[in-house]
Order: structure tokens, then sequence, then C-alpha cells
């Protein structure tokens, strides 16, 4: 596959901040990556270095074969940063036939309201959109202009439960038309929905960039869920998690620590043995290391 955006040992600074340090890493065409890392991780400074917001302090930053700062490799690409601003007083209809008119081949607008639920409110004006529907429309603007590649910055930000699944509907869409994808979100059951790579950063680093399935088995860990009354101490329970009822243990032996449950003797039912979850993962890989004297 073509590589369309790649950082190479890129550093940003923002005075004495180090945003990104010594970053490299490649987007391919057809991919849909998603893109993890707590607050202040570096996560949105990336991709603002990617659509030509921002510049490296050093290293070089690729897009579509060229420099994001250049206007004409820009029109290949979409985006939806993290706070827009959209004029109250113009119309959807409106605002999408301006945003299409800057690209010399552009998607259909009905086809585009359509795609991410907004049909009905071609004629409303922006004013009068709610912050979910506002929200909706920014993502689909990144998709006029039939961009090869995307970003959008945690795109569901704020959506109820049916108008996220309408934008994952646009985004699955728009991808197996062919398109590539890059997003963040705070949302990880989202990324693991939507997303076949997960890149996980902290502290300006990439710690993790593989698929879905192999992050989450990099930390090696499995939860053991069960009902019991009580629990005595059980070897290998790296940590635990009371839900009503239930109890969630982390463990690295799910099998020793079974059956040292049932040699103790001690009552239970509905138990449940299952892989870490990526939110899981993702946790035990940004976790700050422990300090020590």
């Amino acid at each position: 596959m073509s590589v369309l955006a790649r950082t190479i040992d890129v550093t940003r600074r923002y005075g004495g901040v180090l945003a990104l340090d010594r970053v490299s890493l490649e987007i391919r065409a057809g991919e849909l990556v998603g893109l993890l890392g707590p607050n202040g991780a570096g996560k949105s400074t990336l991709i603002n270095l990617f659509v030509g917001l921002r510049r490296p302090t050093s290293g070089t930053v690729e897009l579509l074969g060229g420099s994001p700062s250049d206007p004409l490799v820009r029109r290949g690409i979409g985006v939806t940063p993290q706070e827009t601003g959209l004029p109250e007083a113009l119309r959807v209809g409106e605002v999408v036939g301006f945003v299409t008119s800057h690209y010399p081949k552009a998607r259909p607008k009905g086809e585009l309201l359509e795609r991410f639920g907004l049909a009905d409110l071609d004629r409303r004006q922006i004013g009068g959109l709610s912050g979910g529907q506002k929200r909706r429309l920014a993502v689909a603007l990144a998709f006029a202009g039939e961009p090869r590649l995307v970003f959008l910055d945690e795109p569901t930000t704020g959506l109820d439960v049916e108008a996220r699944r309408t934008l994952w509907d646009g985004i699955r869409a728009f991808h197996e038309d062919g398109g590539t994808v890059l997003l963040t979100s705070h949302y990880l059951e989202e990324i693991e929905a939507l997303a076949q790579r997960v890149i996980v950063v902290a502290q300006g680093r990439v710690l993790a960039d593989d698929t879905v399935r192999a992050v989450r088995d990099m930390v090696g860990v499995q939860r053991v869920s069960l009902t019991a009354a009580a629990l005595p101490e059980l070897p290998g329970v790296l940590s635990s998690e009371r839900d009503g009822e239930r109890t969630h243990l982390m463990t690295a032996d799910a099998d020793h620590l079974v059956v040292a449950l049932v040699s103790s003797g001690t009552p239970f039912t509905g138990l449940e043995i299952r892989p870490t979850s990526l939110e899981e993962a993702f946790l035990h890989l940004t976790a700050p290391e422990p300090v020590t004297a």
C-alpha cells in the first residue's frame, strides 16, 4: 500500500513543552487508523502537523507525496478539528455548497447530507442546530471534497449514541469505498469498533502501533469476572474492581488464579474469562511508571 502521510523523526516543542519526541510513523492508503493517548499526549499536535497548521521543530512531515504547507496538496485531505466554528446565519445547505465550491471534484450535497444523517436539515440555519447536529455537519464537511485522506480529531464528542452510530456508518462507508482515515477519540469502544490499526502515544512518543488485537495482547493480561460474596487473597491479581455483585480481576495467569480460587473452597457463580479490552490495554500502556526511591 502506498504511503499517504508520514512523519520522520519529528519533534515539536511549544516553548519549554515537548509535545512530540522524535516520532516516526506512516499512514498507508486504505487504512482506518485510531490514534489514542491521554490528554496532552501529542495527538492533536500530530494531526496539526499533518494538515499544515503547525510545522515541526525538527524532522520531516510528508503529505500525499508533498508538503503539508502546499495548498494544492491539502486539497486531497479532509479535516475535522476538535473545535469548529460555523457561520450561525447560514443554512446547512449553503455551508456545504460553499465548502464544496473550493474543490475541483466534490461529493454531491444531497449524498453527503444523507450519509451523515443531515438530509432533513438542508434548510436549517446553523444557529438553530443543536450541538450534536453542528458536530455532525463539521464531520460531514471533511468528506466534501472527495478526499483521499481524512483526519478526524474527536469526531463524536458530545453526540448521543444514535448520532454517534450514524457517524460511524458514514466513516465506514468512506473507508469501504477506498478512503483512508486517521481519527482520535476518547471513546475507546469507538476505536475498537472502527479501527484496524491503533497507534498509542503518551508523553509525545509512540508506545504501540499495531492491530487492535495485537495492542490488546501486548499487555499480556486477562480479565476474570465472577459473582461472590467475598474473595480470599488470590495469587497474581494485578487489580480488582467491584461492580454491583460482580468482581473483576485482572491477572497475567487466569488458569493459576482460577485453580487457587477453586482450591480455596470459596463459593462463586458466573465465572467468565476474557482477553483484556482495548481500554484496559490502553490504561496499562499509558500508566505512569512508579517512582522508585
